[in-house]
């Protein structure tokens, strides 16, 4: 209950944000007299489209933290911690960011995640699970995919992806439902009902498309994190990790929203695959050991 209720209030306060911004930049509305205005109707798609993608992005670490119920660890206090701690700080200094927060989520799955507005501003989470599962040189490794996400600016990148689909998404929904209703509805005065109703499909539609393309990325950077985890603890160690995360046969039990930030993931076959946030771990686990 709680998590619907942070992701409500979340959503809410992005919408007033970008109304409140829509009306200081003056952005007029695109339906008027004259028809439909194509540049108030970019402006609008666009502080829309990157403006709820960033404001998500810059929330995330508050948002993280109340969704998945993981505790930052401000005073190391167990030998668990203190290993934490000092694995999660030698591997941000070995990659030039400064030490993200560590903290842990109560969750018996193996998993872990990492999310934050910038590369030095981040935060990096596990679950009691993968601690109590997980072997240490497994767990170095799953830290340090996390930290090579962060290194890689994986979560601004795939904010300004997101940042572009949203904006030609529904730029081209309404450009379509206004051409519909003109062309082939023929409403002279205003906008008919089949404005709205195209313009609704259509943004379904062109909303699937758009997925697929950033499931895609961020399937891609899964990789990318694995080999920077590689790097920094061992190819070995990695493959250890995700043969341990195979093993387990968990689904993520991580909110929907925050699915494609943890380790753990991935297992579709077939279409189902284009909407993966994870390539199957046995690509993953293949892709290591042909570059070790």
């Amino acid at each position: 209950m709680k998590r619907i209720i942070y992701f409500l209030a979340t959503n809410l306060a992005i919408m007033l944000v970008l109304s409140l911004t829509m009306r200081i930049l003056g952005v007029e509305p695109y339906l008027n007299a004259n028809g439909l205005d194509l540049g108030n109707l970019l402006a609008f798609a666009a502080i829309m489209g990157f403006g709820g993608a960033f404001i998500s992005l810059a929330m995330s670490k508050w948002s993280a933290k109340r969704m998945s119920g993981a505790v930052v660890i401000e005073e190391a206090r167990t030998p668990t911690e203190i290993w934490l701690i000092k694995t999660v700080r030698a591997q941000a200094d070995m990659v030039g960011i400064k030490m993200p927060e560590v903290a842990v989520f109560d969750s018996p799955e193996v998993n872990a995640f990492a999310t934050g507005m910038t590369k030095n501003s981040s935060l990096v989470a596990v679950s009691t699970g993968l601690l109590n599962k997980m072997s240490k040189d497994e767990a170095e490794a799953v830290l340090a995919h996390e930290v090579s996400h962060i290194a890689n600016g994986d979560m601004v990148t795939l904010t300004l992806i997101q940042g572009v689909v949203n904006t030609f998404v529904m730029f081209l929904s309404r450009v379509i439902g206004y051409a519909v209703d003109k062309i082939i509805f023929k409403t002279e005065k205003g906008t008919g009902p089949a404005f709205f109703v195209t313009m609704i499909i259509a943004e379904l539609l062109l909303g699937v498309l758009a997925s697929i393309i950033v499931m895609w990325f961020s399937r891609q950077r899964e990789f990318r994190a694995d080999a920077g985890a590689a790097k920094l603890s061992s190819a070995k160690k990695m493959i250890a990790a995700l043969e341990r995360l195979q093993a387990e046969h968990e689904p993520s039990a991580l909110p929907k929203q925050m699915a494609a930030s943890g380790i753990s993931g991935g297992g579709a076959s077939g279409f189902k695959r284009l909407f993966s946030s994870h390539p199957d771990l046995s690509e993953r686990i293949a892709a290591l050991r042909s570059n070790s």
